[in-house]
């Protein structure tokens, strides 16, 4: 049987507990100190660590605090058990709740480093969360003297029912996985789908993928749409890519000034607009003998794909400015339309689409 509490027992106690709590003041203060340093460094991990620490060192110095504060008193045997397993449960959640914060911060950092986006680490930080704190519950469960067998059992026998019932979930889930994993999309990316949509990826989640298109609108796309569909990524394995402008000019012209003036205007496109590629060499190929006209395509520099329709804009503005200061003449369509109406054939030159020219009355 324990003996009855006495004066300097609770004033030991009391000094123990504040003791704990100012030591967790001064840990913390320290801390803060260290967080400011790291974050003066090239490197995000230790910011996350010292982040981190910062919520359970202040927290272990108080529980060390309340455990001296329990050995001094004299409490029963039964009561000092259920103290020392509270204070160790405390302990357990902290670690593991810190252990879920410093996993989660390092995947989000180890993903920043090399996809330079943000959500490129939604997926596996939920999932490294969830993996984290399921641990430390079952720590806990066992710390307090419960089973988790049972649990285990449960849980095992349950999961094929959960399975069953959320597959597609589960489907886009580890189709999100694959397609971070592979590599073929990364947020930041910018994507077309065989069914038409496009835009950027903004982040790819446990469920679904957000596209964000130039409108600014956004697009939700299951992951499992997304990885069993036609897709062109426009960003990889680059974002630079060419753009092609079709043009043509009357066949009274010199394809020789025609070709050195476009590239002239290429090559000041590509050094005057942002976004186009300056170190881009400037190509033009003739290739169909049109019916009004000589087509060629211009094949311009882009740094990125939405940069595409800037540069096209100018472009054509710049070439056609250049083209009349140069007298180069740019046809419009010509269409010849033939009547028959059992007298001699009537022969109609027009100057617009033959479906546009009007009928000419029998002669």
């Amino acid at each position: 049987m324990s003996r009855g509490v006495e004066l300097h027992d609770l004033i030991l106690a009391g000094v123990a507990l504040v003791g704990g709590l100012l030591a967790g003041l001064l840990l913390r203060t320290l801390l803060r100190w260290l967080g400011v340093r790291a974050g003066q460094t090239r490197w995000a991990g230790d910011d996350v660590l010292v982040d981190a620490l910062r919520t359970l060192v202040p927290w272990a110095a108080v529980a060390a605090g309340a455990a001296v504060a329990s050995e001094v008193l004299p409490l029963t045997p039964r009561t000092g058990r259920n103290v020392n397993m509270a204070l160790t449960a405390l302990l357990i959640v902290v670690a593991t709740l810190t252990a879920a914060r410093v996993i989660t911060g390092l995947v989000r950092a180890v993903a920043q480093s090399r996809a330079a986006v943000a959500g490129s680490a939604t997926i596996f930080v939920n999932i490294t969360r969830v993996v984290v704190l399921a641990m430390g519950f079952l720590v806990v469960l066992q710390t307090l003297g419960i089973s988790i067998a049972p649990l285990l059992t449960a849980l095992g026998v349950g999961g094929l029912a959960v399975a069953l019932a959320l597959q597609d979930t589960l489907a886009n889930l580890f189709a999100g996985v694959h397609i971070l994993a592979s590599k073929t999309v990364q947020p930041g990316d910018y994507i077309r789908l065989s069914s038409g949509e496009e835009g950027y990826v903004v982040d790819i989640n446990w469920r679904n993928t957000v596209v964000r298109q130039l409108s600014n609108n956004l697009v939700i796309i299951p992951n499992t749409q997304l990885s069993g569909t036609n897709m062109t990524n426009f960003s990889r394995p680059e974002q630079e890519m060419t753009l092609t402008v079709l043009a043509g000019v009357g066949y009274d012209v010199d394809l020789e000034e025609v070709e050195r003036v476009t590239v002239d205007v290429v090559t000041e496109v590509m050094k005057e607009v942002e976004g186009a590629m300056p170190e881009h060499e400037p190509l033009v190929r003739f290739h169909t003998f049109g019916d009004s006209r000589i087509s060629f395509n211009v094949i311009l520099g882009v740094g990125e794909f939405s940069d595409q329709y800037r540069i096209k804009h100018e472009f054509i503005k710049r070439l056609h400015a250049r083209f009349r200061a140069e007298g180069i003449r740019i046809p419009s369509p010509a269409r010849t339309v033939a009547l028959t109406t059992g007298s001699p054939s009537v022969v109609i030159p027009h100057q617009r689409d033959a479906q546009e020219a009007p009928l000419a009355p029998p002669v």
